[in-house]
């Protein structure tokens, strides 16, 4: 359906969001200032947005607590707060070419997946948390007869959520519905390069029903990220985003009122393939497409593929015609599936890092240049390094593009010690046709989601959950869990 739409036509007609969300109005930075937001696939500026600072974020904390102390929201039944996040899916969805475009044009994400998965996402997590919320029960504990005692959850109060450019309007779906669902008031900061989407769900937002002061969005880089983090008017904060900028936000926490920080952070994640997978052409193939999706711009991406000795050259030679055949192109054609990395500055960190593989003495197979150079565009090669050992930086360290690390295994112990050996824990996959290699190897792997016989299927599905061990997070994103993070569990003890 994509392929016959005029995206490029669409998006000269798109209005483009240019004010942050306050207290149900939209309005600019306290300062006045403003930052260009830049389309990857030219390099040319789309849009101005407000340049937001530590003043604007005290504006929109004090107006999510006076929201929710007024129990505008956070006092409504249940069922009475479902009607509006059910409504908020419904016009995401009849927004949902529009929203795409958005994503696209200032991420660089082809528009059929911005269209088909990554909108996709929020429209089913405000449809799924909206239907959850009046089925969640209390508890009553098995005290003695002379004691009536309940376990009662409570909203805690306003969350910051801060999210990441990789996957805009589709994480916005992660960490926004289980916090509204709640009871709780909000206060977002999305990635200032990909801030448009967030900003029309906004307005989308209050045009479902939702109070104002209760959602609220404010623009602009580090500076906002680091004010939420130490506001001591917040109390959780929802946070997705590199390891490195996790650990600022625990720091932030602990120095200011030790608010709960909820990360889901990087990953290294292993993509164990044994010589008995069932079927090794479909296991290269979705191998290839677990590293080079999204421009390899995802946290769970199965960026070191783990392959038994046997067969590696087979697998290899499989998902290197995979990646050959997925020519970095115009976002904005229906049939593109390989984008450009969303930032200058994160096309310098990849190819840096495609230097350093080379350098260190792994076999550069496919891939390893930076393409298009002439659209302006941040375009770069689906690269695969061949002899790769695991202490090499490449293996290590999270490169966030389209480079794959290809480390070799003899046996099941070495396949585990090699998928473990790591900081990161976020995400894996095992190919074998053994059950009980499936099972033993699945118990083994450190990490918060296994996949067997096939990649990241569980991303898509709002009943389970997300998120890391070690240093890819301990936050949970999606199923019925991720609402644990947004209430307070009371205990009420009475003596009859």
């Amino acid at each position: 359906m994509n392929a016959v739409i005029d995206w490029h036509a669409r998006s000269q007609s798109l209005k483009l969001p240019t004010e942050i969300l306050i207290d149900g109005k939209f309005c600019g930075a306290q300062s006045g200032k403003t930052y260009e937001v830049v389309n990857p696939a030219t390099g040319r500026a789309v849009a101005r947005l407000p340049d937001c600072g530590a003043a604007d974020v005290d504006r929109a904390v004090a107006a999510a607590r006076r929201s929710f102390e007024s129990g505008v929201w956070s006092g409504l039944a249940p069922r009475e707060r479902k009607k509006v996040l059910k409504k908020l899916s419904e016009l995401i969805d009849a927004h949902r070419e529009e929203l795409a475009l958005m994503d696209s044009i200032s991420m660089g994400m082809p528009i059929a997946i911005a269209s088909g998965y990554c909108v996709q996402w929020a429209v089913n997590c405000f449809e799924w948390y909206g239907e959850a919320i009046d089925k969640i029960y209390d508890e009553v504990a098995p005290t003695d007869r002379g004691v009536f005692a309940t376990i009662t959850r409570e909203p805690v109060g306003v969350v910051g959520a801060v999210l990441p450019w990789n996957w805009p309007t589709g994480l916005l779906g992660w960490k926004v519905p289980p916090a509204l669902a709640t009871g709780n008031s909000v206060v977002l900061k999305p990635d200032e390069q990909t801030s448009l989407s967030a900003l029309k769900i906004a307005a989308l937002a209050l045009e479902a029903g939702l109070p104002p002061g209760v959602f609220n969005v404010v623009t602009g880089g580090p500076v906002v990220g680091e004010a939420i983090g130490r506001h001591m008017d917040i109390d959780v904060v929802g946070f997705t985003g590199s390891t490195e900028v996790g650990k600022l936000f625990l720091k932030y926490a602990a120095e200011s009122n030790m608010k709960p920080v909820w990360t889901e952070c990087g990953g290294k994640s292993p993509n164990i393939v044994f010589a008995d997978a069932p079927n090794l052409q479909e296991a290269a193939q979705e191998s290839a497409l677990a590293i080079f999706l999204n421009t390899g711009q995802i946290c769970a991406a199965g960026s070191r593929l783990i392959v038994e000795e046997s067969v590696k050259d087979q697998v290899l030679e499989i998902i290197s015609a995979v990646g050959q055949s997925l020519k970095p192109s115009d976002p904005l054609r229906g049939d593109t599936m390989l984008g450009p990395i969303a930032k200058a500055s994160q096309l310098e960190r990849v190819m840096s890092y495609i230097a350093i593989g080379a350098k260190e003495g792994a076999k550069l197979r496919i891939g390893g240049s930076r393409v298009n150079e002439a659209s302006g565009g941040f375009f770069v090669e689906p690269t695969v390094f061949d002899r790769v050992d695991n202490s090499m930086r490449i293996a290590q360290e999270e490169i966030f593009g389209p480079v794959l690390s290809t480390i070799s295994f003899r046996s099941v112990e070495e396949a585990i010690a090699l998928a473990n050996k790591t900081t990161y824990g976020l995400a894996s996959a095992v190919w074998t046709g053994s059950l009980s290699k499936a099972h033993k190897v699945s118990r083994a792997i450190r990490a918060g989601a296994v996949s067997v016989n096939c990649y990241a299927a569980d991303a898509h599905d709002v009943t389970v959950p997300f998120g890391g061990y070690k240093q890819s997070g301990f936050g949970r994103d999606k199923s019925l869990h991720a609402l644990d993070k947004y209430v307070q569990l009371k205990t009420t003890w009475m003596k009859l």
